[in-house]
């Protein structure tokens, strides 16, 4: 199952899931979340906790509807942190993690870089570049962006919840990333118990993107590893 960025959406992925079905030989599913690509808008403003309701309420919901148990989470940026957060809710749900930059902390950095997509939203062509994606492009940018930058949004932080996370977790971070540093990283290698970590050079905050066959190869190695230590 794909968790995409926080302006991402099922169009975003473009060729990823399904280059990864064909190299794991597992089924996918992928879907926008609200405010994002072809889904229902916004109804009001994010809160602080807004990835923690994805994984507590909406990611549950949905896996309930679908009849999906045990997936493999692949959750990028936000939709790593909302997969981090939904197996420490609920262990046992999730068979293993697959986290492209994940966030458990606000850094400098971070809000820095969310600053300045919003000057390129109103000033460049992003805007139109979005639309591309999302049917409301500017209130999915808006939902993701006027979050990160409220001041309150500033003390989230889910390490707390880590130690609770009982899955294999492979996590891929580029050494380009603009959005986080590897603070992160070091941090989910801190708390969750078995942690494979991917580094990759020449790659900034999209892996899949940047450096797809170096990811593919990351994501077959972890998935034959996770389903060979259920057979044993």
């Amino acid at each position: 199952m794909f968790l995409h960025e926080g302006l991402g959406s099922v169009s975003l992925w473009k060729d990823v899931p399904a280059r990864v079905a064909e190299r794991t030989g597992c089924g996918i599913f992928v879907y926008s979340r609200r405010g994002y690509g072809a889904s229902d808008a916004l109804g009001a403003p994010r809160e602080p906790d807004y990835m923690h309701r994805e994984a507590d309420v909406v990611l549950p919901a949905l896996l309930d509807d679908a009849r999906i148990e045990r997936p493999i989470l692949f959750g990028h940026s936000d939709g790593a942190s909302i997969a981090l957060l939904f197996a420490a809710a609920f262990p046992g749900r999730a068979r293993a993690l697959v986290l492209e930059a994940p966030h458990v902390f606000v850094e400098d950095l971070s809000v820095a870089s969310i600053a300045a997509a919003k000057t390129a939203f109103e000033t460049t062509d992003l805007r139109s570049k979005l639309a591309r994606h999302h049917a409301d492009a500017a209130g999915a940018f808006r939902g993701w962006n006027d979050i990160w930058l409220d001041e309150r949004f500033r003390a989230w932080n889910i390490e707390d919840r880590l130690a609770l996370v009982d899955v294999p977790v492979l996590v891929v971070q580029g050494e380009d990333d603009e959005y986080g540093t590897l603070a992160q990283i070091r941090s989910i290698e801190a708390h969750v118990r078995d942690v494979t970590t991917v580094v990759l050079e020449r790659c900034a905050h999209s892996p899949h993107r940047d450096r797809p066959d170096a990811v593919l190869d990351a994501v077959a190695t972890f998935v034959a590893r996770v389903e060979a230590s259920e057979r044993t």
